[in-house]
């Protein structure tokens, strides 16, 4: 018998993993705990930056990534989901986690993980925090996958921990009101961590400090307090904002599209320099650094193709905010799809006035306990007026999409966006 090829080694351990996502979520940080333990506790060995949100989380943490690496550091990225490769998860200075690293670390630990019980985030988890130590990393940036206090990154004491923003999603998991989901992420603030947050609405940035400060984090930072953004103008090459501090005002850019991307800019910068030495530096003059912040699908343009991986009704306000500061070449068509646990209908009804019409469709990496019914949303479109059609072959629907002139947005979710990109041989790796 024929010992199996690597990427065949490579396909068959992630089956194997993805197969512990259809236990659901077990919120709690025993399991990640005793696993890492057996690790030797590897999430202890590396300073970390730590962010969770519900929606700009992902935008901090590269630009957190590329002020630090122009630094000089070495630095481990981990984030979720991915768009094409579950590598892409799992990062130093841009370069995805090799297969073979990932096969290895899968084979060596499938029995602790089995008789742990372990999740598909908890053995990733354990899996990254494992691999920034054997690969000597200076710092990693951490994404929060669900919520804050229970999801498995939170056994990290980070040398900061930031907020991006509060939006109602995973209602079934984090609560129904946004006062919920903020104590949820806010449960990643520790005593004696400085606490960044980069929320706007000035309510839920005041909960949220609150919060911070009954946790003894210190300092407490809420940026739009302490610092002004301001001027904020956006182009197809990326948003141009003038920052205030107390220290000096400065004009600057990030490559990210949108007027949210600005703030998103300033939390990472003031997460940079609550951290202290040697950190802070990279705050000092971050024009270069933050030229080279890159990030896959996040209102990214390719040629007549705009990708935007937003994923709920907060999302899709700030996608249409960005559109209509861009004015991308008319008519706009819309590939769309939904998760079925998502508000799909407020998703639909943001995108409409800006939307010529929609392509509905179901992208097959999407589980099939989670898919949308496409009978629904057509009749939700046609039921407001809306030019819809709808298409469960996702060839057909990426085809029909691209049709004519103008231009194209697929959006939806990670879904939609990555398997979107794989047919289009758009790579999501941006080292």
């Amino acid at each position: 018998m024929h010992e199996p090829s690597g990427t065949s080694r490579y396909g068959a351990a992630l089956e194997y993993l993805f197969a512990r996502v259809t236990g659901g979520w077990k919120l709690g940080l025993e399991r990640t705990s005793e696993l890492l333990s057996l690790l030797g506790d590897p999430h202890t060995r590396v300073p970390a930056f730590h962010v969770a949100g519900t929606n700009g989380k992902g935008s901090v943490i590269s630009t957190l990534e590329a002020l630090l690496r122009g630094q000089g550091l070495r630095v481990g990225k981990y984030t979720s989901p991915h768009l094409i490769d579950f590598r892409e998860r799992i990062a130093v200075n841009g370069a995805p986690m090799s297969e073979d690293d990932v096969v290895e670390f899968i084979e060596r630990w499938t029995p602790e993980v089995e008789r742990l019980g372990a999740t598909f985030f908890e053995a990733t988890t354990a899996m990254a925090f494992e691999y920034f130590v054997r690969e000597k990393v200076d710092v990693s940036v951490i994404e929060v996958a669900l919520g804050g206090r229970l999801d498995s990154t939170n056994v990290l004491t980070p040398v900061v921990a930031g907020v991006s923003s509060i939006g109602i999603d995973h209602v079934q998991y984090l609560g129904d009101t946004l006062e919920l989901i903020a104590r949820e992420k806010a449960g990643i603030f520790k005593r004696g961590v400085p606490a960044v947050i980069g929320e706007s609405d000035p309510k839920l940035r005041a909960f949220l400090a609150e919060l911070a400060r009954e946790a003894g984090a210190t300092p407490v930072r809420p940026v739009a307090d302490e610092w002004k953004v301001s001027d904020i103008s956006v182009a197809l090459d990326g948003t141009r904002f003038t920052l205030s501090t107390p220290r000096r005002t400065r004009r600057l850019r990030t490559p990210l599209i949108g007027r949210h991307q600005a703030m998103n800019a300033a939390t990472a910068l003031s997460m940079i320099e609550s951290a202290g030495a040697p950190y802070a530096a990279a705050a000092l003059d971050p024009e270069a650094a933050l030229a080279r912040v890159r990030i896959a699908g996040r209102f990214q343009s390719v040629g007549a193709i705009i990708f935007d991986v937003a994923h709920n009704p907060a999302g899709c306000a700030v996608l249409c905010e960005t559109l209509q500061a861009v004015r991308p070449k008319r008519p706009l068509t819309c590939l769309m799809t939904a998760l079925r646990d998502k508000d799909w209908q407020a998703m639909m009804t943001t995108l409409a006035p800006l939307v010529d019409r929609f392509v509905l469709a179901s992208p097959p990496s999407v589980p099939a306990d989670r898919t949308w019914s496409l009978e629904e949303a057509l009749a939700f479109a046609k039921e407001h007026g809306w030019r819809a059609t709808a298409e469960p072959d996702f060839d057909r629907a990426l085809a029909e999409a691209r049709t004519g002139s103008g231009t194209t947005l697929i959006t939806g979710s990670f879904h939609t966006v990555g398997d979107a990109m794989a047919r289009l041989q758009v790579s999501p790796l941006v080292a």
